[in-house]
């Protein structure tokens, strides 16, 4: 019961209860309101939604191959690649694509990875993902630095761990950075 309404409890509501309770009760309480400008961006941007997705979905399914047979490449995770353990359950869940957040790792340690990052030329280096352009993170050095390498290991986050966020650039200009900068790794 939400005592600044009479006692009223959401869950009780016909529909919509989370949105009602935004609009009494959080909106009200913080004024947690977007400008009418971004508001207006983020209008627009829900209408090119689908077809952004259809190329995140495809570029990271592409990528992700690519990747998958790069020998300087220790392990892809993305739901497209067969033998991921996700794949038969995206394909039924998700037939039109998996999105375009990817994880890998390099083969090799900590300076490998960040010998790759630093040799990537369009794909910039973000602490964000998710956005139109592609966008890469190291964890292990910008996240999650603080972790000790055993603190690491039990967050799931190894040392080599890449996740790239593969934006809606033309496939060849994604493809184009990732071998150059791979090159960069030093021979094992």
């Amino acid at each position: 019961p939400d005592e600044s309404y009479h006692g009223l409890v959401y869950a009780d509501l016909p529909a919509a209860q989370f949105a009602t309770k935004c609009r009494a009760q959080i909106v009200r309480d913080t004024g947690a309101i977007m400008a009418p400008q971004n508001a207006f961006l983020s209008w627009i941007g829900c209408d090119t939604l689908a077809l952004r997705m259809e190329r995140h979905s495809s570029n990271a399914k592409i990528v992700a191959a690519y990747l998958d047979k790069h020998p300087k490449i220790d392990w892809v995770l993305h739901a497209s690649l067969p033998n991921n353990r996700y794949h038969a359950i995206a394909q039924k869940y998700l037939p039109n694509g998996q999105g375009g957040m990817l994880s890998f790792g390099i083969k090799g340690d900590v300076h490998r990875a960040a010998a790759f990052m630093e040799g990537l030329q369009m794909i910039a280096q973000e602490t964000h993902v998710a956005d139109v352009r592609s966008c890469v993170l190291h964890p292990a050095s910008t996240t999650h630095r603080q972790l000790s390498k055993e603190e690491l290991v039990q967050a799931g986050v190894p040392e080599n761990l890449v996740r790239l966020s593969v934006g809606i650039e033309h496939p060849d200009d994604i493809l184009a950075d990732l071998p150059q900068a791979l090159a960069k790794i030093s021979v094992f």
